[in-house]
């Protein structure tokens, strides 16, 4: 496994997971029982931007790079969790480091709540273990995200998030996230499951929402940010995140959302944001 996350901390698709990420674990601290988040793909937890690896790409410039200003009021209070992450790890201002998703999940979770936090590259995984090693509530693992999902489920809390964003770096991942999906939910009925895909020309996106619309569960909705057109040796277009047993209210949160991000996100007059339900609840 080669594919290294520190090259693309903090772009458009990050930006649009996390902030996502946030309205669901603060979904979750609405109720005081404690839950458990697994994240099958989570990457080393913390990333430099100043470093030599995001410095190649700078593809943090066209994400968190674009937010500095403020959105109207009804959206930055949506997005003050997400805001408040980025100050502390900022206290001086300007952005040198920016979160993976277990740092998100460990700053929002409560003292009775748990993290499974898997990273199968070796550097990575290590990385991660050394950054959290004094924090008793994360059980870091290097296994198959898969292998991962299997094992963890169903939590002993039975209450819980599992997030599935694989790197989609070699054919058949589309597919085989959604296996895991499909697995997961199998194993963890009320859970909520978040699905990260990436638009890019060859179809992966369609892949995954197809895997999602055949598991036929109510509450099962779409979120989507295209900051360009899609096209052959293009790139990351854009992402979405398919999430299934979505919170109340999350459809009207990301509403408010997903417009805001695309029109500052957009390159040139280009960016679309929608959200849709896959399967309406119920």
């Amino acid at each position: 496994m080669n594919y290294r996350h520190v090259f693309h901390a903090g772009n458009h698709g990050d930006v649009l997971k996390h902030i996502v990420l946030t309205r669901l674990l603060a979904a979750l601290n609405r109720k005081e029982k404690p839950y458990r988040v697994i994240d099958a793909y989570a990457g080393a937890g913390l990333y430099a931007l100043d470093s030599l690896e995001a410095g190649k790409t700078r593809e943090w410039e066209g994400g968190i790079g674009k937010l500095a200003a403020p959105f109207a009021s009804d959206v930055e209070a949506l997005l003050a969790p997400y805001r408040q992450i980025l100050a502390a790890l900022n206290p001086d201002g300007g952005l040198r480091l920016y979160p993976g998703s277990p740092e998100i999940a460990l700053r929002m979770m409560r003292a009775g709540d748990r993290l499974v936090a898997n990273e199968l590259h070796p550097e990575d995984g290590a990385s991660l273990a050394a950054h959290v090693v004094e924090d008793r509530r994360v059980q870091v693992t290097q296994l198959d995200a898969a292998h991962c999902v299997k094992g963890a489920l169903p939590p002993p809390e039975r209450r819980g998030l599992v997030l599935i964003d694989p790197p989609y770096e070699r054919p058949g991942e589309a597919k085989q996230a959604g296996r895991i999906l499909a697995e997961g939910v199998k194993r963890f009925a009320t859970g909520i499951f978040a699905l990260w895909y990436p638009v890019k020309a060859k179809g992966d996106a369609e892949t995954c929402i197809a895997a999602a619309r055949g598991l036929g569960l109510p509450g099962t909705l779409l979120a989507e940010l295209r900051v360009r057109e899609p096209f052959a040796q293009g790139g990351l277009a854009g992402s979405g995140l398919i999430i299934v047993n979505a919170p109340w209210k999350l459809d009207e949160e990301l509403a408010l959302i997903l417009p805001a991000l695309a029109g500052r996100l957009g390159i040139g007059a280009w960016g679309q944001g929608r959200v849709a339900w896959v399967a309406p609840p119920s």
